[in-house]
């Protein structure tokens, strides 16, 4: 997922915190666990949770639960805060000029052209990629993983996104 992404976590998880203190506890108990349990093989900055080499993520995360869902409900802690990817899964996703990506079970026997007519295009306007720039620019680089968005309370673009006093 991008920073942009991490971004949107962080504050899902702050607001989550003001409003029910125990549960926030819980998803960060849950992201620390997760990225311990990952550390060894993980492709990335072990400090900064940035990826290296996204191709290649370790099969030892494909059988671990997301930190957000909570496991006892399944349902994500962090729902309205989401990244771009859980708010696109199933749906056929322009990607890049491309690339339509989309999920194997929700098209089973559908034509290419049946794909994308039902495609989604994620950035239409380029405003995630603006975003992105500027986090960029704040340092702030690379593509993360949700444990790794979540373990952390800010990072240094976060204030100028928001547009808050003192970030210029």
């Amino acid at each position: 997922m991008t920073q942009l992404d991490a971004l949107r976590l962080r504050e899902g998880l702050m607001a989550l915190d003001a409003a029910d203190p125990a549960r926030a506890e819980r998803v960060r108990a849950r992201s620390s666990a997760y990225v311990t349990a990952i550390a060894p093989d993980y492709p990335g900055d072990l400090a900064t949770g940035a990826l290296r080499d996204e191709e290649n993520l370790p099969s030892s995360m494909d059988h671990v639960a997301c930190p957000a869902l909570d496991p006892d409900s399944g349902l994500c802690d962090l729902y309205a805060a989401r990244p771009i990817t859980c708010r696109t899964f199933g749906a056929a996703t322009r990607v890049s000029e491309d690339t339509l990506a989309a999920c194997e079970l929700c098209y089973t026997g559908a034509t290419d052209e049946e794909m994308e007519r039902c495609a989604v295009t994620v950035d239409p306007e380029g405003l995630e990629g603006e975003l992105l720039a500027t986090l960029e620019a704040e340092g702030v680089r690379g593509r993360t993983i949700v444990a790794y968005a979540l373990n952390v309370e800010r990072e240094p673009g976060d204030a100028k996104l928001r547009g808050e006093q003192g970030s210029e």
